[in-house]
């Protein structure tokens, strides 16, 4: 399935994508309001949900909302593929010998086609593209053999980065949280719809212009590896989310940074595309 959050009519609700349409499951008993609660319970629902034939509505004629709004995780992987470490080496970020984490405070959330703030206070913009896990089952020391069945499903995500604050803190947090700076989506791509999620093609673009194109394939640490080691820390509860890592190609390695009226559209085979337009933020007083 691919779930959704979508607002028509004045309410936001959850919905699922067949043929082109979203498909409302508000009427399902269970369903709520919350992607993160359903997603805990998604075992149980999997059956009615596949079933539900309600109101259906073509994309154009609803607004698309980050799929999950309320998670209690947003975690992201640093330099995890070789030649963007590589890139980062070159600009005097040493590569990390185990594999580097932070937080995205979940407040950047944002929605597959909603503006990316530039604010004022910000001198150097960035796009990373990302293929991103949502967390299934509440878990702790999962071994990487077993670390798929944890895993409800995958999305498109645009890990933006202030580089400048990146450099102001010992941690990337603050560099990678500014409000609007993770848009993420279209949707949840259910994991029995993906044949192997280390095999897929990401691309993305600035106003056309193809900047990234990797395959998953080539990560470091791959996506299982990553739950065993987050979740021998800490306690993985369903709804978390997980950036797995950029490739190479990023405007901080090339000098192309983002500026307002840029359109960043971020695809991954199999899931979909988000595209996003930088806007001028104000000034903060």
């Amino acid at each position: 399935m691919k779930l959704v959050r979508f607002a028509e009519a004045g309410s936001t609700r959850i919905g699922k994508v067949e043929d082109g349409r979203v498909v409302d499951l508000s009427k399902v008993p269970g369903v709520g309001d919350s992607m993160r609660r359903l997603i805990a319970d998604l075992p149980r629902l999997r059956g009615a949900l596949e079933a539900a034939d309600g109101a259906r509505f073509a994309l154009d004629q609803v607004t698309l909302a980050a799929p999950i709004d309320d998670p209690q995780k947003y975690l992201a992987i640093g330099l995890n593929y070789k030649a963007h470490a590589e890139e980062a080496r070159a600009a005097g970020i040493p590569i990390p010998t185990s594999q580097l984490w932070f937080n995205k405070q979940v407040s950047c959330l944002n929605g597959p086609y909603s503006p990316i703030d530039h604010p004022a206070v910000v001198e150097k913009l960035d796009y990373e593209i990302e293929l991103g896990v949502v967390i299934g089952k509440r878990c702790r020391n999962v071994k990487a053999g077993d670390a798929r069945s944890v895993i409800a499903g995958y999305f498109v995500a645009n890990d933006v980065s202030a580089r400048d604050w990146l450099r102001r803190s010992p941690t990337f947090t603050l560099g990678k949280s500014f409000d609007s700076h993770g848009p993420i989506g279209p949707w949840i791509t259910t994991d029995d719809e993906i044949a192997d999620p280390m095999d897929l093609t990401m691309r993305l673009t600035v106003n056309g212009e193809e900047r990234q194109r990797k395959s998953t394939g080539d990560m470091i640490h791959d996506i299982y590896q990553q739950i065993e080691y987050l979740s021998t820390v800490m306690t993985l509860e369903p709804g978390d989310l997980l950036a797995t890592g950029t490739p190479e190609g990023v405007g901080a390695a090339t000098g192309r940074l983002l500026k307002a009226g840029d359109v960043v559209r971020a695809e991954i085979e199999h899931l979909g595309h988000i595209e996003n337009r930088v806007v001028a933020g104000q000034q903060v007083q």
